[in-house]
């Protein structure tokens, strides 16, 4: 069987985003190299998750650099961020090219803060957490569409709707347009 190249073994990824207690839970799939760069999630400068969340719980911007605005936004919403995968293989930032899975300890955190809803952010996050998390924690997963700029297809005003009606019950004062 030849060697298939260009395959990087990463991790651990990023630790959890949470205050004491969360309703929901937003997952990735595992960070990208810009994130991993940065030590924070979503870290690409054109990556939509934080004007997105911003402009949901009516926080301002934060500015890339950021990160401890970043955390306001998921802890004082109620909200707790992670990722799917600890460690992996990948290509880059391609979800695709994901192998070797090693799982976060989702299934604890849930239970620790006492998450009620879970969403993915993409495709590959949903099919990941179905994959090796759902049947440990007992929730099925809403998937939302991606804010990777890889998913331009999606305008931000498609993202809008689509995480603001998801997120509102969850949130304490979603803007829903």
């Amino acid at each position: 069987m030849p060697k298939q190249t260009g395959y990087t073994r990463v991790g651990p990824g990023l630790p959890p985003v949470c205050g004491a207690q969360a309703s929901a839970l937003i997952l990735g799939s595992f960070p990208s190299p810009k994130s991993r760069e940065q030590g924070f999630f979503y870290g690409h400068p054109q990556n939509r998750f934080w004007p997105l969340l911003a402009g949901l719980t009516g926080a301002p911007v934060p500015a890339w650099e950021d990160i401890e605005a970043k955390k306001r936004i998921i802890t004082q919403n109620g909200l707790a961020l992670w990722d799917v995968i600890r460690c992996c293989s990948i290509r880059g930032a391609s979800d695709a090219s994901i192998r070797e899975v090693e799982p976060n300890d989702v299934p604890a955190l849930i239970r620790a803060l006492g998450v009620r809803a879970v969403f993915c952010n993409g495709a590959a996050a949903a099919r990941l957490y179905a994959r090796y998390l759902q049947p440990a924690t007992g929730l099925a997963a809403v998937r939302l569409p991606s804010t990777s700029p890889a998913n331009a297809a999606c305008s931000p005003q498609a993202l809008r709707r689509a995480w603001g009606a998801a997120l509102a019950p969850y949130l304490p004062a979603v803007d829903k347009l």
